[in-house]
């Protein structure tokens, strides 16, 4: 069985897959997004090298942060684990829903060619979304005009692969690839969610995100991937002046609940799950089996 623990930031899910790996006697994979990088431990809330189990889980600290990562090579080095773990019960946990959705459904990464699109870069911002929102005019709802990077990347894969990426997904059967997937959603009340959040900000400041950051940032040129990370961008802007103590936690804290909005309804949308209120009650149920 593949036990699913996803859930909102701040909700209790490595609680509940540590408490999975002692009853089942398994193993856990991250499907965490900024998990994957070493040494961004306090402000992904991590789990401590020193946690017995530790051990247990794979894909965590894969990557330098001076490196990027794609959900392409999610994919693939979380099927690789998979392969390994066939004959056994795994944990996946974490809070990137697409980075399990990749892995564990029928999903196909179209070919992008080396085309020449030298012709987009001379292009405004305003002209790439137009030029998108002719091609696809739903994939251009999903990006703001201001985002160059990645309207010239939706182009390129439509022009790649001579479709748009609406018509790329609506090919493909949205199946899952591996049979007995349990997928269990940790959603707290919006209310006690965000007060969990808002007090895991002000511990990570008290547990020296800061100088984790400075550590970061003399040890590695971060990757456009890993400064993006919340929690990191923020302390960045921190030390560069830009905004006081006070502004960046209450800053962390607001897009941290934000993204935890943004987390609940891709969960609800993308997967059939049985639904728990808090990690208390999934651990309950869960040893009751």
């Amino acid at each position: 069985m593949i036990y699913v623990i996803m859930g909102p930031t701040c909700s209790g899910k490595t609680e509940v897959a540590n408490f999975l790996i002692d009853k089942l006697d398994c193993e856990a994979i991250n499907f965490d997004a900024f998990q994957i990088y070493q040494d961004m431990n306090i402000g992904t809330a991590k789990i401590s090298q020193s946690d017995k189990h530790y051990q247990k889980y794979h894909l965590l600290d894969i990557r330098k942060p001076s490196e990027s990562f794609s959900v392409m090579e999610y994919q693939q080095l979380c099927r690789e684990e998979l392969a390994k773990l066939e004959d056994k019960d795994v944990v996946l946990v974490g809070g990137t829903g697409l980075y399990v959705r990749a892995a564990l459904y029928d999903y196909v990464f179209k070919k992008e060619e080396n085309i020449d699109n030298s012709d987009l870069e001379k292009l405004s911002n305003g002209e790439l979304w137009d030029l998108l929102n002719k091609l696809d005019v739903d994939e251009s709802k999903k990006i703001h005009q201001n985002n160059r990077k990645r309207l010239i990347r939706a182009i390129a894969l439509i022009r790649s692969n001579e479709m748009n990426k609406t018509e790329m997904l609506n090919e493909q059967k949205h199946e899952l690839i591996y049979p007995n997937v349990r997928f269990i959603f940790i959603c707290p009340e919006r209310e006690k969610l965000y007060e969990n959040i808002n007090q895991r900000v002000e511990k990570m400041f008290e547990s020296g995100l800061v100088d984790e950051v400075k550590g970061l940032l003399a040890k590695y040129k971060l990757s456009l991937t890993a400064s993006q990370g919340i929690g990191y961008k923020e302390v960045i802007q921190l030390l560069n002046n830009e905004i006081n103590e006070r502004e960046c936690i209450e800053l962390i804290q607001k897009r941290t609940r934000n993204y935890a909005k943004r987390q609940v309804t891709f969960f609800k949308n993308q997967f059939k799950y049985e639904l728990y209120a808090s990690k208390e009650d999934a651990i309950k149920r869960l040893s009751e089996e």
